[in-house]
This record gives C-alpha cells, structure tokens and sequence, in this order.
C-alpha cells in the first residue's frame, strides 16, 4: 500500500470512529433523564466525534489550507463546547432543575469553622 492509501484509509477510521461517538452522544440526549447526565453526553463523546471527524477529514483531503480550516474548527469546538455547557449548567441550577444535593464540590482543603 501507498502513502496515500494507508491516509486514506486511516481517514475512513478516524472518520467511523466520530461519527459512532457523535451518534452515541445523540443518542445519549434521548436516553438520559436529567440535566447533568444528558450534559455529560453532549459534551465527553461529542467533543472527541467532532475531533475525529476532523482528523478524518483532514487525513482524507491533505490540502493545507483545508487542513488549516479544520484545525480552526478544532480550536474553536475546544473553546465553546465547555463554556456553552458550563452556562446550561450553572442555568439549571439555578432555575432548580438540579438538586444542590447532586452537586458535589469535591473534597475540601480546608476546615470551615463549626457552625455557632
């Protein structure tokens, strides 16, 4: 096999690749009942499909400026997708579609002083 072919080819995977994880995201929006797990699936399987269906496409057209349009996009999915999603959030929130008690702040590095 060639160069080309074995891009191509890589291209074609990549490709197949994104759009299950694109579709599974989709997917995902259906199935799940509420707002932090339906957040979850439009964004953990959604921003790596879109990313492999750049690196597919770019893999399959290998024009530079193509390539370069492609990793605009990238860059530009990178930067929205999680303030987009942090806004949707932080909305529900605080219209109550998320419980305070499903909200988990992680471990706390210092103690708060006992309430008086």
């Amino acid at each position: 096999m060639t160069v080309p072919e074995v891009l191509d080819l890589l291209g074609l995977v990549f490709l197949v690749l994104g759009s299950a994880l694109c579709l599974a995201a989709g997917i995902g929006l259906l199935r799940f009942r509420d707002l932090l797990t339906r957040m979850h699936a439009a964004t953990k399987p959604q921003v790596l499909g879109v990313l492999l269906v750049l690196l597919g496409v770019g893999l399959r057209t290998r024009s530079g400026l193509d390539v370069g349009v492609l990793v605009l996009v990238a860059v530009f999915q990178l930067l929205t997708i999680p303030a987009g999603v942090h806004m949707v959030g932080r909305a529900g929130f605080r219209t109550g579609q998320v419980a305070p008690a499903d909200v988990h702040l992680g471990r706390r590095t210092h103690q708060e002083p006992p309430p008086s």
